[in-house]
Parts: C-alpha cells; sequence; structure tokens
C-alpha cells in the first residue's frame, strides 16, 4: 500500500528540492519514518545565518564529504532539516525561511504551525 505523505497545509507532500538530493531517505522529501530518529521534516531555505549556527552546534553543512556524495551546502539551497534543529535555531534567533508545501505535517508535534508560517 502507497502512503500519501502530507504537509502542514494539509495537501500533498511536495519536494524540498531535487537539485541537491535532501530529506532522511535522499530523495528530496522531507518525509520521516522509523528510523528517522532526527526527525528531517523542514524544508529549509538555507541562510549563512543559519549555517554558521549549525557549525557551532557540531552540524557541519557546509564542507563537502565527497566520501557521503554529499556536496557540502551554501545560502539559498534548500535542505531537509531535523525540527528539533530547526527550532532551536529559532529560539536562537536564526532559524532559516521554509517552504511549508514542503514541510511534513508530522513537524507540527515539535514545531507551532504559526510559527512555521511566520518563517515562509
Amino acid at each position: 500500500m502507497h502512503v500519501i505523505n502530507k504537509n502542514v497545509l494539509g495537501t500533498p507532500l511536495e519536494p524540498c528540492g531535487l537539485e541537491i538530493r535532501s530529506g532522511f531517505y535522499r530523495d528530496g522529501y522531507c518525509r520521516t519514518g522509523d528510523l528517522d530518529l532526527g526527525k528531517h521534516v523542514v524544508c529549509a531555505v538555507l541562510t549563512k545565518g543559519f549555517l554558521v549556527y549549525s557549525l557551532t552546534r557540531g552540524n557541519d553543512l557546509i564542507t563537502p564529504r565527497p566520501d557521503w556524495d554529499f556536496p557540502g551546502l551554501k545560502p539559498g539551497d534548500k535542505w531537509c532539516l531535523c525540527a528539533t534543529r530547526w527550532k532551536e535555531a529559532f529560539e536562537a534567533g536564526c532559524a532559516p525561511p521554509v517552504i511549508l508545501e514542503s514541510c511534513h505535517e508530522s513537524v507540527t508535534d515539535i514545531i507551532d504551525l504559526d510559527v512555521l508560517k511566520a518563517h515562509v
């Protein structure tokens, strides 16, 4: 049986970006499952401020890792973020903008929808 993933608006989940294969399953969608302990469900448009913040928190998204088929990210790239990391960045004042159509509906278990709507 095929499961149709929904976004926070209640419509079918749209890809976060297919230029760089994002998401826990590296298929471009911010969908989740039992193995995704980080809940990679927030589709964000990365900013320099967020990338630097993430680096200071121990998650280097900037440096390319060819051995992991990871090109490194730059401002303007779209990427599926862990909901808790986005919320942490929001509380620190550096949350990147989100694309609601590409944020998985389960994100509202962690982040209030009105907060996400304020960051489009």
